[in-house]
């Protein structure tokens, strides 16, 4: 049985003090100890854990000076801080064992834009694809170009001098900062930008200066007596990455010292970075695109040189470990035919070559290098295949989105060895990319390990990530024994192990990179800045005189914890187990799908990275427990009066299965992560899981049985529609059914009822003998519809129509007998009468599947469950039978139906999450429905809507579902008119009823009004 789990790392007694003091000095920010916060901010995109001791969100930059003023103190010398952006990092950057800073929550404006001048003033939390929104309609563009750019904050990548695709031209993001204003150790101010060699004098003059003055002189004085050295010591690279950038503090032609130039790298170990002052670069006039295709990897990276020559903006390159990954993903059906197959040939590697400016220069750039790559192919040298060209700048867009995404697609390698990162990130001269690449490939080799390769080799920077079992402890050995030799292959060829994404726990090769003397420097330039070693202790460098680094690359990582689980669990739990940080739930956009509880909470628990990271330490917990979770599950419950007890003690004793439960009944069950998370974690999944084991403790709430039995319950109800409605419609009934099951907007039953409509309709009537009888060569003209409870009961007339359709386009439709479906069982988590319900509706429907007749449903999540939940609750016992969506149906009969004159009417379709994510073609496909009735349709893709089932009818998450539809949906409904949107989902067209005003029609109804 579930056991109360009353362990949890409990704060150390200085910091509850701190917290204590803190939440008492004006800090106007959120102050979280929960342990699942806690847990869901101890691991990023590394395979890192250091749990901290709790979460700060300050809101302003007052609240950072409070937080580090206090800390200041004597009484709270040992509390340490690391401040936090995206969580992105590759290397543990931003993890800590103390307090997280995170600015992410709060501090995220874009507070000043200077189009005569040329720059922008940000908040540290402002998110990268954010501020290029803001930009964009001033005709300017943030040029650093990172591949978690639609999660990662402008702090992050100021602290990791950030650059990506394109900086050979664009530079990194040390490149275009002005200014910068940061809080020190002690809560004071520095503000830092170029400063003239007459102003550093009159520093020198200072009697009394403060600590920022001090800073500035002292750190100008100490680089310039080591320039000859600097210049000597550090490798020539465009990616160079310091931590401490001693090389471009000073800009020698102009006489000016720059202390941002320290900052930027630095990782949050000199400073808390609060605002920056940034310069933007013009948006292009003009954009092409060569993707150019290899038999080899290899022949990929040695053609890159030629390719840089030609004078493009961009080359980045992927290879076939890669490309066959994002041919399994929901991304290749946007890029496929961008990058189409060679006959006979295999694509093995494939450079992506951008150029961008002026439309003439870049036609010419462009045919330039059509012209030699034309000559070589025809030559059969260097492994070319051959290439295509886009100018389209959305197709553009959608090949960097599969570029950007390879991170996380390699994740979804399977089996146990995954691609992870901490030699990823490497940098050698252009040049020599290819040769180092050889070798690095024969260490890896030497391992017999497997490993992806992309990155961006016009700057000779190569993403390898070898993959490794972090729960096998040979594994975790083998991962320091090769990040050693990778270490010292780049130092070989010039070049450095951290070329592009931190150094993060790796400080301890710095000494070998620069030496005594120069690490000594950095030692004084953290002594100087840091003197408490307070800021991100143990990265990069330590005070002198303070000990060794607190971390390194053998510091505790996720797979210590993992393995602990036992592997039947882990085999049991697998997207809890898969998730590897990427964190592209985490996406800004309100117009993604991607996990809408954390676009509407900014909670990162309230994700999926986040569930599955306190499922993670959940199965953990039981293990040390000593309980089986495999028996667990089917284990029945306790008795009533047990449940009943440990109910009312919820609020008392403290189990950690509660702040599992509380992260997880937050989760709408849209099913998007399933889709769009690179290594497909999918939390509705677990969620049920864990819904089933936690309720065998505590007593369900009585909605859940509500919705649980709501399938069973609406033929009842529909028999008398009228008596149904006047009992729940009323005032007093609705405010009981919200005072008592908290349900609220319950929908009335049709009236007429679908029975009603089709009274003395032939559709009616069959059963299953009777399908049998239809003669064989008859069955092609049948369709069969397949009812969902929603629609049939509560929406009879939109099933009424797609009758009537079907009988518009000349054959036959068939009313299936109604047969729960399960899919609201399956929410909330009935695991065991949902797997009954599923089998028996599978048998009815393998039956009927058998005769030859296409079956098709309306609503997108109710035909989506027989594909996915059934599959997954019923293997191979599910059937071969295929419920199509009426757009499925409705492309496959396209050639037969009849042209239809244009009509000059346009309307415009809603996505429904669920289906947009998981059948990502849907709307070409209605496109061509509607050009073929003759009309237009445009295509809208929005966030979610908010309703996602039961959801929006829960109380408890009113203020949840209306933000989630005034994010995307109210605005983008408001500018069309009500009769041309049309809408999918059922949930949705109710969500849109509710705060709309209006009820959307389906497709099928505006396709039936244009046949008539």
């Amino acid at each position: 049985m579930l056991p109360k789990l009353s362990h949890q790392q409990t704060l150390e007694p200085v910091y509850l003090a701190f917290l204590n003091v803190l939440a008492e000095s004006g800090f106007t920010g959120d102050i979280d100890k929960r342990y699942s916060a806690r847990l869901a901010q101890a691991t990023d995109n590394s395979v890192y854990q250091f749990l901290p001791q709790a979460v700060l969100y300050p809101r302003n930059q007052t609240d950072i000076r409070i937080a580090l003023k206090l800390a200041s103190s004597a009484e709270f010398e040992k509390v340490v801080f690391s401040a936090r952006g995206g969580g992105t990092g590759t290397n543990g950057q931003s993890l800590t064992h103390g307090l997280i800073l995170d600015l992410s929550r709060y501090m995220n404006r874009v507070l000043e834009v200077n189009v005569e001048e040329g720059w922008v003033r940000v908040e540290a939390g402002v998110i990268k694809d954010a501020l290029n929104d803001a930009l964009r309609p001033h005709g300017y563009f943030f040029s650093p170009d990172l591949s978690t750019s639609n999660r990662a904050t402008l702090g992050g990548m100021i602290n990791t001098d950030a650059s990506g695709a394109g900086s050979l031209v664009y530079g990194k993001t040390s490149d275009h900062v002005l200014e910068l204003t940061s809080v020190l150790f002690d809560g004071s101010v520095l503000e830092t930008g170029p400063v003239h060699l007459e102003g550093l004098k009159a520093l020198e003059a200072l009697e009394h200066p403060d600590l920022a003055q001090c800073l500035q002189r002292d750190i100008a004085k100490i680089t310039r007596e080591h320039r000859d050295e600097v210049n000597a010591r550090f490798p020539k690279l465009n990616r160079f990455l310091t931590g401490y950038d001693l090389k471009n503090v000073w800009n020698e032609s102009l006489d000016e010292f720059n202390l941002s130039r320290i900052l930027t790298g630095s990782e949050g170990t000199l400073a808390v970075i609060t605002e920056a002052k940034l310069d933007i670069t013009p948006l292009p006039s003009t954009r092409m695109m060569v993707n150019i295709k290899y038999d080899s990897f290899q022949s990929a990276l040695r053609h890159a040189p030629d390719l840089v020559k030609a004078k493009a903006t961009v080359v980045e390159t992927v290879d076939s470990k890669v490309l066959n990954l994002a041919k399994q993903d929901i991304i290749w059906h946007s890029v496929s035919s961008l990058i189409e197959d060679i006959p006979s040939k295999s694509i093995d590697g494939l450079n992506m070559v951008e150029f961008a400016g002026e439309t003439d220069e870049v036609e010419y750039k462009v045919n330039l290098l059509c012209e030699m790559l034309d000559t070589q192919i025809a030559a059969q040298k260097g492994g070319l295949l051959g290439y295509q060209v886009t100018a389209d700048k959305g197709s553009i867009n959608t090949i960097y989105a599969m570029r950007k995404k390879a991170v996380g697609l390699l994740g979804a390698t399977k089996g146990s060895r995954k691609p992870i990162a901490f030699a990823e990130d490497t940098a050698v001269p252009p040049e020599k990319l290819a040769d180092y690449i050889m070798e690095f490939r024969a260490l890896l080799d030497s391992h017999e390990l497997q490993y992806g390769m992309f990155g961006h080799v016009d700057a000779g920077v190569l993403h390898v990530r070898p993959a490794l079992d972090m729960c096998d402890p040979n594994d975790e050995r083998l991962l320091k024994n090769v990040s050693d030799e990778v270490a010292a292959l780049t130092l070989k060829y010039g070049g450095l192990m951290w070329g592009e994404h931190g150094k993060g726990v790796r400080g301890e090769y710095g000494p070998s990179v620069f030496g005594e003397t120069l690490f000594s420097v950095l030692e004084d330039v953290k002594g100087l800045f840091d003197p408490l070693n307070k800021l991100n202790p143990g990265k990069l460098v330590a005070p002198k005189n303070s000990g060794p680094l607190q971390y390194n690359v053998d510091s505790a990582k996720r797979g210590a914890f993992d393995r602990q689980i036992p592997v039947n669990t882990r085999e049991a739990f697998p997207d809890v187990m898969n998730c590897n940080g990427n964190g592209l739930c985490f996406n800004y956009s309100v117009y993604s799908p991607m996990c809408p509880s954390f676009k509407v909470t900014g909670d990162r628990v309230q994700s999926p990275k986040g569930r599955a990271g306190l499922m993670r330490e959940w199965l953990r917990l039981l293990e040390a427990e000593g309980v089986d979770v495999e028996a667990l599950a089917k284990a029945k419950p306790l008795g009533w009066l047990q449940r009943t007890q440990n109910t009312l003690k919820m609020d008392r004793e403290y189990d950690y299965s509660h702040e599992v439960m509380e992260s997880l009944k937050g989760c709408l069950a849209c099913k998007a992560c399933s889709s769009q998370c690179p290594v497909k974690v999918d939390v509705p999944k677990f969620r049920a899981q864990f819904f089933n084991i936690y309720y065998q403790r505590y007593l369900r709430p009585a909605k859940d049985y509500l919705v649980a039995g709501i399938e069973d319950s609406l033929p009842l109800m529909a028999m008398m529609p009228r008596v149904t409605n006047a009992v729940s419609q009323n005032s007093v009934s609705q405010w009981v059914i919200k005072k008592s099951l908290g349900y609220v907007d319950a929908p009335a039953l049709s009236v007429p009822t679908l029975k009603q409509r089709l009274e003395n309709h032939s559709c009616r009537g069959y059963d299953l003998e009777a399908l049998k009888q239809i003669p064989q060569d008859e069955r092609k003209k049948h369709v069969l519809v397949v009812q969902d409870p929603f629609n049939s009961f509560y929406e009879a007339d939109t099933v009424y129509h797609l009758i009537q359709l079907i009988e518009k386009l000349g054959f036959k439709p068939v009313l299936l007998p109604f047969k729960p479906n399960g899919k609201p069982i399956h929410i909330k988590g009935f695991i065991d009468k949902f797997a009954k319900t599923a089998q028996s509706s599978a048998d009815f429907l393998n039956q009927v599947f058998a005769l030859g007749m296409p079956m098709i449903g309306v609503d997108p999540a109710m035909v989506l469950c027989y594909r996915d939940e059934y599959k997954e609750v019923l293997g191979d016992d599910r059937g071969e039978f295929n419920v199509l969506l009426a757009n499925e149906w409705l492309l496959s009969i396209l050639e037969k139906t009849p042209d239809i004159k244009k009509s000059g009417k346009e309307f415009t379709w809603f996505s429904h999450c669920t289906e947009s994510t998981a059948k990502p073609n849907t709307a070409n496909e209605w496109q061509a429905i509607f050009n073929q009735f003759g009309a237009t349709l445009n295509t809208m893709s929005l966030g979610c809507c908010g309703m996602a089932g039961t959801y929006g009818h829960e109380g408890e998450n009113q203020q949840r579902t209306k933000a989630l539809f005034d994010m995307s949906w109210d605005k983008a409904i408001k500018q069309l008119p009500q009769d041309q949107i049309l809408v999918s989902g059922y949930s949705c067209r109710s969500q849109v009823k509710r705060f709309g005003g209006f009820k959307p029609k389906h497709p099928i109804q505006a396709l039936l009004a244009l046949l008539k």
